[in-house]
């Protein structure tokens, strides 16, 4: 069973990574094995990585590489419709290689970024008056709040800290 999954994803991957050498084509952009690495360190993360996370696992394999040239690619790949930045309140901009239908919950405490996925989050309706004015090419839903892990610790931080003034 796990050895059928294992195979699974890298079907995924590999149809990942031809579409990414596909798009590149159309684009009439080189595919350099930098830009490829970026990519795929953005495919093999649930993270949500900054650019600075992206620059420091591709630097182990390419030393000499810069990290303008890191965020210049990972915006190349927003921009090929292979990736997406997924925006915040004033933190580092962070990337999902993740295009299927989902929503985002950034804990505001240890700022992870978890996906989830609520099926009428897809059907939002746009406003009337915003559907006359603009054209809405992507709806999203970003919920922020803290996570289990941080909720659980500061609830445990509040009850010791009533123990302590009772």
């Amino acid at each position: 069973m796990e050895a059928k999954r294992g195979e699974a994803i890298r079907m995924h991957f590999k149809e990942k990574l031809d579409v990414f050498h596909q798009r590149c084509h159309e684009m009439g952009l080189k595919i350099t094995p930098q830009r490829t690495a970026v990519y795929q360190a953005l495919l093999q993360t649930d993270d949500h990585p900054s650019a600075e996370m992206v620059f420091r696992q591709v630097r182990q394999v390419f030393p000499s590489i810069s990290l303008d040239t890191v965020n210049r690619t990972l915006l190349t790949l927003t921009d090929m419709g292979l990736a997406f930045a997924v925006e915040g309140s004033g933190d580092a901009k962070r990337f999902d290689a993740k295009l299927e239908s989902h929503q985002h919950f950034k804990c505001v405490k240890c700022k992870r970024i978890i996906d989830f996925h609520h099926e009428p989050f897809d059907e939002i309706d746009v406003p009337r008056n915003l559907r006359d004015k603009f054209t809405v090419l992507r709806k999203t839903v970003y919920l922020e709040g803290l996570c289990e892990r941080c909720g659980k610790k500061t609830r445990t931080t509040r009850k010791t800290a009533h123990r302590t003034r009772s």
